[in-house]
């Protein structure tokens, strides 16, 4: 009997044939890794047979990841909306996953300003590619002239300052600031499991039952 492809199960099946097929494995070659017969992975991968937790964590030692990455549930917002700045042309996009990395696009219509006042420096790194026009990047004592399509990359420590060349300039541009010297990085805390413990995963993992499906692992009820 196919398993439901809606749930848990089915996302996890979904992940092991993209993982295998993004590291340019047959299904022959995982399951020598994974020591399952080929058409035993096939049925895995396509719902035909249940998903047992010893299998689970023999994939998931031979995709070279963890039980954990392999039946995360997470359902943070997927859509992100910008911080707009009209004033400076801007929309800044923060990146959740990684605390201190910004995404930014920006319209400029001035040149940079040539007073060492009017420069930045700060830790971190940027990388930035021009959309349209051509921009002038300031960087120490040097200055660059960025065409249309190409990027640049440099230590922001470095004193800079960007703007146009000459008509309008769109740049789009990710900023990675390091924490102050002394501090450590905070991540954003994990999610609380409700539906999925993964705590309760790990106990059957200690009790040895292999032929109990994910869905049933996975559930704080019992399944008959």
């Amino acid at each position: 009997m196919t398993q439901d492809d809606g749930g848990l199960d089915g996302l996890v099946r979904k992940r092991i044939r993209a993982l295998r097929v993004a590291q340019g494995w047959s299904l022959e070659e995982l399951a020598t890794r994974a020591r399952l017969s080929p058409s035993s992975l096939s049925r895995i991968e396509n719902g035909q047979r249940r998903l047992a937790l010893d299998q689970l964590v023999t994939l998931a030692r031979a995709l070279d990841t963890s039980l954990d990455q392999l039946v995360e549930t997470d359902t943070d917002d997927v859509i992100v909306s910008p911080m707009i700045d009209g004033t400076h042309g801007l929309m800044r996009w923060p990146i959740k996953a990684e605390p201190g990395m910004t995404v930014m696009r920006q319209r400029m219509t001035s040149p940079p300003s040539d007073n060492p006042a009017g420069m930045r420096a700060h830790p971190g790194r940027e990388w930035l590619v021009v959309l349209s026009g051509t921009a002038v990047l300031m960087l120490g004592h040097r200055r660059f002239r960025v065409e249309t399509h190409q990027a640049a990359e440099f230590p922001t420590m470095l004193p800079h300052a960007i703007g146009t060349a000459g008509g309008p300039c769109e740049i789009l541009a990710s900023s990675t600031a390091k924490p102050a010297a002394g501090t450590t990085p905070t991540r954003p805390p994990s999610r609380t499991r409700t539906d999925h413990d993964h705590r309760g995963l790990r106990g059957h993992l200690r009790g040895r039952q292999p032929e109990q499906s994910l869905s049933c692992l996975m559930s704080k009820t019992p399944c008959i």
